[in-house]
């Protein structure tokens, strides 16, 4: 008997036939023998529908109230799963986040899972019931609802697994597992049947939306066996998620990466002096805004300096209303924003052992008139911020160049 986690998303539950074909394939393993848990995320297009609600209210909604109308969504899944699952005679009980409980931190919209007590969970299996689990929530101080930010759920599954001590967790999605690239703007990208916990935490936060970024940090942290697989076709192989050594060919790039959501931030002629950085990034810390790139130009007298950054591009307004909220206290001369803007990412544990991995990516996008504005690296990536026009463009050359088109 194995102790299996089973996530499924919102196109695996989007209707009530999809419903029914989860609950197949959660029977195949109660048949088994198995203790499963199984997490559900809303039905598609649910969560859209209830955030508009909220913001044709109020765009300036209090959080905590977001998070009551959001959660609703894997409320009802979860319930209808449950219902699926006993009508195929096998026994079955929702829970929602508060009655794990999953405990998380006091950021409504963007809570940080803080721990799950396993007690009730472990009940639930070891009595031969399937426990269904609502994904992207849990309880924060005060018993008030929170939700973990999109795809949320990701992160439930895995940190469940983690609770209930599972040897496997497997992530069901409307794709068949992890690609070097995004097969819609290249037909030769590759399904690879295994990836580093490295690699697929640069790839979830460079852009590849096939895991939430949370989900492979507690799946890498806690050594959770993942799996990503097609709800639609659950026998095509799909990608394990393992440790580095796991891997037998290390090449110099795995994966490609890309982010059309991005905004580049410029302040001019800023004091070169300590502490203007936390000057600067303190008030957009404040704010909630997630920076990426930073780019601080070398001082020509030694008093003023240039320093450029990144942003999500859906932050971008609230980023720039808290540096001029702030410009007294950091004393810039000018402020410049651009949100037509991408990130290409390159990522392999490969880079490791093999130089020139960088010079070759530079001279493939000058090869292709393609102009690099802010560079940023890592042992086993690079990013570039480049124009979003050129894309697809960067994409596929980049993808040939490094032999990715190649099994």
């Amino acid at each position: 008997m194995a102790k299996i986690a089973m996530k499924f998303g919102g196109t695996s539950v989007a209707d009530l036939d999809r419903i029914r074909n989860v609950a197949k394939l959660v029977k195949k393993e109660v048949d088994r023998g198995n203790q499963v848990a199984v997490v559900v995320s809303a039905m598609a297009g649910e969560t859209n529908k209830l955030v508009k609600l909220i913001n044709d209210l109020d765009p300036q909604y209090d959080p905590k109230e977001y998070d009551t109308v959001v959660a609703s969504g894997e409320q009802v899944t979860c319930g209808l799963l449950a219902i699926a699952l006993g009508a195929l005679g096998v026994k079955a009980r929702s829970f929602l986040g508060w009655q794990m409980p999953m405990k998380t931190s006091n950021m409504h919209a963007s809570a940080r899972i803080e721990g799950v007590p396993p007690e009730n969970l472990n009940a639930c299996l070891e009595s031969g019931t399937v426990a269904v689990i609502a994904g992207f929530q849990g309880v924060a101080e005060g018993e008030r609802i929170s939700t973990l930010g999109r795809g949320g759920s990701d992160t439930s599954a895995v940190a469940v697994a983690a609770a209930i001590k599972a040897d496997l967790c497997d992530i069901y999605t409307d794709v068949d597992g992890v690609y070097t690239t995004d097969p819609r703007i290249t037909s030769k990208a590759r399904r690879m049947e295994k990836i580093a916990f490295e690699e697929m935490l640069e790839m979830a936060s460079l852009g590849a939306k096939v895991l939430q970024t949370r989900s492979v940090e507690i799946a890498m942290q806690h050594r959770v066996p993942v799996r990503v697989l097609s709800t639609f076709d659950p026998d095509a192989g799909g990608t394990l998620l393992c440790d580095e050594e796991d891997i037998v060919e290390k090449k110099p790039v795995t994966g490609i990466a890309y982010s059309r959501d991005e905004a580049k931030i410029s302040l001019m002629k800023i004091p070169d002096r300590p502490g203007i950085a936390a000057a600067i990034f303190g008030p957009l810390a404040d704010a909630g805004i997630n920076v990426d790139m930073i780019v601080q130009n070398v001082s020509d007298d030694g008093k003023r300096t240039d320093l450029t950054f990144t942003c999500p591009r859906t932050e971008l307004a609230r980023a720039l209303k808290a540096l001029e909220e702030a410009a007294e206290a950091i004393g810039y001369r000018e402020i410049t924003s651009d949100a037509n803007m991408a990130k290409i990412s390159i990522i392999g544990i490969g880079m490791r052992a093999h130089p020139g991995v960088a010079q070759k990516m530079f001279k493939t996008l000058s090869e292709k008139g393609i102009n690099i504005s802010v560079i940023s690296t890592s042992e086993i990536k690079v990013s570039v911020l480049i124009p979003e026009e050129y894309v697809e463009l960067a994409v596929r050359a980049l993808h040939s160049v490094y032999e990715l088109d190649v099994a």
